[in-house]
């Protein structure tokens, strides 16, 4: 069966604002504080949702949402299996792009940057914070492999339950977090027209410096 959907007529005009070097921090985390304090004060439903792009060893990228846990001035921090396929991807390749997609606001903010692992330590403290029940399924999860079926995966957390009761669920040695370091961050404002404002942070020589440039859209 072909199936054909034709949506070229669906559109609308991005009029919510505008981006302008005057307005901009001169360093971006600023200027992303800015931003995503701004998308947590709106109705977003998950203003945290960011897609990861991870690319494997034969070159094949591949994309997943996860969740923005904190972010500092060394970068972006998220966390996963480490059996996980973004994990293995990036074992083999560090270099890893994240994007927000806050539509409500007509804003995307681009980052390309450098995954690396936290300390145990740092994730621990994490871990700690997580549902009791978050915590159980990190355990009984074999992240991005196949499952037979999800009665099988219910059945292993109900036997952790009984298994932890009332006591505290360890850190699995195979879950943490990861930060991204930022190279490149790019922050978009949809505009009349198509004519969209782009702005481009690269950081520029050994002092690493933040460049600003404005992007044609």
């Amino acid at each position: 069966m072909r199936v054909r959907v034709d949506i070229s007529q669906f559109r609308r005009e991005y009029l919510k604002g505008g981006l302008s070097r005057a307005n901009l921090h001169d360093d971006p985390m600023l200027q992303f504080a800015e931003w995503f304090d701004q998308a947590r004060k709106t109705e977003i439903a998950d203003p945290t949702a960011m897609a990861l792009a991870t690319v494997g060893s034969h070159g094949q990228p591949s994309q997943r949402t996860v969740l923005l846990k904190y972010y500092d001035e060394k970068g972006f921090v998220f966390f996963t299996n480490f059996e996980s396929r973004k994990a293995k991807e990036i074992k083999d390749n560090s270099k890893v792009s994240l994007l927000f997609v806050w539509l409500d606001l007509e804003r995307q903010v681009m980052i390309n940057g450098t995954a690396s692992r936290i300390s145990a330590a740092e994730s621990a403290k994490y871990f700690m914070t997580r549902p009791k029940e978050s915590q159980m399924a990190a355990w009984v999860s074999s992240q991005s492999n196949p499952l037979t079926s999800r009665q099988i995966l219910l059945q292993k957390f109900q036997e952790m339950k009984k298994k932890i009761g009332e006591g505290k669920v360890p850190l699995p040695s195979f879950w943490g977090g990861y930060r991204v370091e930022p190279v490149e961050i790019e922050f978009w404002q949809g505009r009349k027209n198509r004519l969209h404002d782009r702005f481009l942070y690269t950081r520029k020589g050994e002092s690493k410096e933040w460049v600003i440039e404005r992007l044609a859209p």
